[in-house]
């Protein structure tokens, strides 16, 4: 391990959860191959990627850095559940609006949507995005099919057939209209965001049997790197990866799977939407998770947002707005990726209303980096706690309990 310097990183291990995202992994890869090789340029230090070695896990690869004359050397690895994510995507069009009902019910019925308005109205305007544009493509393909069915009917009428087949045609028409829109969806997100949103909902909160079984893998996972020699265990989780990570995390200490003669144990949490989970009635399980974790000191918590970002409860502590922190309290520490500061005004202005493109800008090079730099929190010499030990909180953090259910596993 590190010797006696605990701050001091030569080797780490770190496991990358990623949000509800259908794509292989090597996009991530790929995005941090692009992206450090940008920051590095900008920065002005040494970082450069090789293929996954002997243990690295099912898909992961190799960082080599140096950064203010030290040199030090990472193991990423994805931990996947995309798997699972292309599974609840499987649904037809039907479908789809059906989940659309349930989803709205489950979020309307339980004065979730109400309190997530109150909180941040970014990401919940997202949320309303996709229902709102499924409406709108059913209305346009409703009144395409209602036109063309009155237009066969005259048609057909005038020929002396019963007009009623025209109504055939109308609905033939309409259901063609859904189908190109639901074809066309890489470009307008509404499925994609849809089922996103059903999956949240479709237990109350709580995460279904198949999800709940691999991050017991993920937490296997992560034991077993905690047992070798790293100077670091970072575990980072990006949007809803974020709440997916406080489960395996809160689990993986509660038995007793941390030691202190082991590496250090980092958490970085990265546009969090934490209250879209832990707001609903069912996600005991998470509030307990999230009470849990912030109180403990095996791991260091760094929570990274930006008001820039839309998709995500920016600069909300997600442990405190869910009304479930505890009066001794360390995590996390919520710090600003700040885009308007950290980003060039031309780079700021032409990411600015690319919203799913700024929610992944955590991941990604800044023009005029500050204190959050993804690689070198991932690949340089300092640990996590290091990094932050002398951060102050954001000033305009939110930490005023929000949620209406606050009763816990």
């Amino acid at each position: 391990m590190g010797g006696n310097n605990r701050d001091r990183v030569r080797r780490r291990r770190v496991f990358y959860i990623p949000g509800y995202d259908p794509f292989h992994p090597r996009r991530y890869r790929e995005l941090y191959r692009k992206e450090a090789t940008a920051q590095a340029a900008i920065s002005g230090y040494g970082i450069g990627l090789t293929p996954k070695r002997p243990g690295d896990g099912a898909y992961g690869w190799h960082v080599a850095a140096t950064i203010g004359g030290q040199e030090a050397d990472a193991d990423l690895e994805v931990l996947v559940w995309s798997d699972i994510v292309r599974g609840s995507m499987g649904h037809g069009i039907a479908q789809t609006y059906w989940q659309l009902m349930r989803t709205a019910w489950v979020y309307v019925g339980s004065g979730a949507i109400f309190r997530l308005m109150r909180l941040r109205k970014g990401p919940t305007i997202a949320a309303f995005y996709p229902i709102a544009l499924l409406l709108l493509q059913l209305l346009l393909a409703l009144l395409a099919g209602w036109g063309v069915a009155l237009a066969l009917g005259r048609g057909l009428a005038a020929l002396g057939l019963p007009a009623a087949l025209g109504w055939v045609g109308g609905a033939a028409l309409a259901w063609g209209v859904l189908w190109r829109f639901r074809k066309a969806d890489g470009r307008f997100y509404a499925y994609y965001l849809m089922h996103d949103y059903a999956f949240t909902a479709q237990s109350g909160g709580a995460n279904p049997p198949a999800l709940v079984a691999r991050l017991a893998e993920f937490e296997d996972r992560l034991a077993e790197a905690l047992l070798q020699d790293w100077d670091e265990v970072l575990v980072v989780g990006h949007s809803s990866g974020a709440h997916l990570a406080v489960s395996v995390l809160a689990d993986l200490i509660r038995a007793g799977r941390v030691s202190e003669r082991g590496p250090a144990l980092g958490f970085l949490s990265l546009g969090h939407v934490v209250p879209m989970a832990s707001f609903l009635p069912k996600a005991q399980k998470l509030r307990g998770d999230l009470a849990y974790l912030s109180a403990r000191p095996e791991l260091t918590w760094v929570d990274v947002t930006a008001p820039g970002d839309g998709c995500a409860f920016a600069l909300c502590d997600p442990v405190a707005v869910s009304g479930v922190a505890p009066e001794d309290k360390l995590w996390p520490l919520v710090v600003s990726a700040a885009f308007t500061q950290t980003l060039t005004p031309e780079r700021w202005a032409a990411l600015r209303w690319r919203f799913f493109r700024l929610h992944f800008q955590y991941l990604c090079a800044f023009d005029r980096p500050g204190d959050y730099d993804y690689f070198q929190i991932t690949a340089g010499p300092m640990t996590l706690a290091a990094r932050y030990r002398d951060r102050a909180p954001s000033k305009s953090r939110i930490e005023r309990p929000a949620s209406g259910y606050r009763d816990v596993a």
